[in-house]
């Protein structure tokens, strides 16, 4: 009975892991890549190829090679990434959610094991 639970709840956990992922990694090839899962308006958190510090960006735009947004809702400064430079986006809201879930998830899986455990 406890290994099964045990399998439950870690296969419980596993699907929230898996489904959490909010992060789009784009490959060095810039016309491989699709950039249309960006929306604008939304916060992004850009990591760049060259190693310089990650960027946050409300993307507004892809004009040519570029991404185009600002730095921030209350930043109204431009902010320019060219598509070469992007290694990874990030969408900070479905990171934010999916970081809660994950903990919501984790702590249903221990209510379970725990109070099958009493059981016995």
């Amino acid at each position: 009975m406890k290994a099964s639970v045990l399998l439950k709840s870690s296969l419980l956990t596993s699907l929230f892991v898996i489904t959490s992922c909010a992060t789009t990694k784009y490959s060095e090839d810039i016309s491989k890549n699709n950039y249309s899962n960006l929306e604008a308006g939304k916060v992004y958190k850009v990591t760049m190829r060259d190693g310089s510090p990650k960027q946050t960006i409300l993307f507004r735009n892809v004009v040519g090679d570029n991404l185009v947004g600002t730095a921030g809702k209350k930043d109204s400064t431009e902010v320019v990434i060219p598509k070469a430079n992007v290694a990874a986006v990030k969408d900070r809201r479905k990171a934010r959610i999916a970081a809660g879930a994950t903990i919501i998830g984790a702590a249903g899986v221990a209510a379970i094991v725990l109070s099958s455990s009493r059981a016995d």
